[in-house]
């Protein structure tokens, strides 16, 4: 939990932004990433609730850490092979993001409505970072920023290995979905 904090905090006093910026950069400990995969014979569904994020809609930059033995499943078998089996999170306890809004000005974002936007940079899952690019929205609504986003991921590309037993049971790729609220950065 300090190295995602670390993370976040060091994205946000990184940027040189002038005082009167200080709104730009939103920030959240209690964001929310989902990840589904339909099977032939059951359904994976997870849920993490302790997503650290920081956006800041002056420079575009966006960076994210989740802690991989947060997810929820709503088996704990489930859960269990999913930390030891295939993620490592003993070995890997993280996932991270770090990148930018893509043709991005801070003008950009209306008062009102999501806009939507492309964000790329570098994912690391599993110890493997690949470049990504991936649709989202951004929101102000009041004081947050809501930032969300739909994309898949294979886990072969991160070298999750899938046993042989139940690959045949385990989606190629697997559906992710980012919720965020964020509040201005103190």
């Amino acid at each position: 939990m300090k190295s995602e904090v670390f993370l976040v905090v060091l994205l946000l006093n990184g940027l040189t932004m002038l005082p009167s910026l200080a709104q730009s950069k939103f920030m959240t400990r209690t964001g929310s990433i989902n990840f589904f995969s339909a099977t032939p014979i059951e359904d994976i569904d997870a849920r993490n609730q302790q997503v650290g994020a920081a956006v800041d809609v002056q420079s575009g930059q966006v960076a994210f850490t989740v802690p991989m033995k947060s997810f929820q499943f709503p088996k704990s078998l489930m859960q269990e092979h999913f930390n030891e089996n295939y993620v490592e999170s003993e070995k890997y306890p993280k996932a991270t993001f770090s990148g930018r809004l893509v043709n991005w000005t801070a003008a950009t974002l209306p008062a009102t409505g999501a806009q939507p936007v492309q964000v790329e940079g570098d994912l690391t899952i599993h110890g493997v970072t690949k470049r990504v690019r991936v649709p989202g929205t951004l929101e102000k609504q009041g004081n947050q920023l809501l930032v969300k986003s739909k994309f898949a991921v294979a886990p072969a590309d991160y070298n999750i290995e899938i046993p042989a037993l139940v690959r045949s049971q385990i989606a190629k790729s697997v559906d992710v979905t980012v919720n965020l609220a964020c509040t201005p950065a103190p």
